[in-house]
């Protein structure tokens, strides 16, 4: 196993469009194995390529006892949107949130041997490609909120352990409340 860190909200990778791919050799096999590796460990639904740093157009997933991988991807969506499904990342763990998406999705790439691949999902399958998808483009999912619920996960990102950023301290006012709250 080949398990590798994944990079969280905000490394400035998770903003990055990636790169084509354009060698499918045995690095890029490698690169498919790690990915997985650290998926399936995680454990995750999808992960994509920068989530670990790499910038290039790969993505896996594990869907519906589904497994598999994605390169180059290009996807055809359904106009028919699933307004309230939850959505999770494993750059932002432990949270998630409504994200809008379409039902239906058609996923049109390459497999790691450079073999062309069309793979067509629904609900959670069609929400994990576009959110695999949205990664290689540099498009995270709280980008696809509405503004209010974006201002919850931004507030929630701020709040959890793994943000870097220290939770507000609570302090005591060194001045005499006599027993009202403000």
């Amino acid at each position: 196993m080949a398990i590798q860190p994944i990079r969280l909200f905000p490394d400035p990778v998770l903003r990055t469009a990636a790169e084509p791919v354009v060698d499918f050799d045995k690095e890029l096999r490698k690169l498919v194995s790690d990915l997985t590796d650290t998926m399936m460990d995680a454990p995750g639904a999808g992960l994509a390529a920068p989530q670990i740093g790499v910038g290039l157009r790969v993505f896996t997933y594990y869907v519906d006892e589904q497994l598999g991988h994605l390169i180059n991807p290009d996807l055809d969506l359904s106009d028919e949107l699933d307004e309230e499904g939850e959505e999770g990342c494993l750059s932002f763990p432990g949270l998630s949130f409504p994200t809008p998406r379409a039902i239906r999705a058609v996923a049109k790439g390459f497999n790691m041997y450079g073999d062309p691949v069309t793979l067509e999902g629904t609900d959670l399958m069609a929400r994990c490609f576009q959110h695999e998808t949205d990664h290689l483009d540099g498009v995270l999912f709280i980008d696809r909120m509405d503004p209010a619920m974006r201002k919850q996960a931004m507030k929630a990102v701020r709040e959890a352990e793994w943000s870097g950023m220290a939770p507000p301290a609570v302090k005591l006012s060194p001045h005499p409340m006599h027993g009202k709250a403000l």
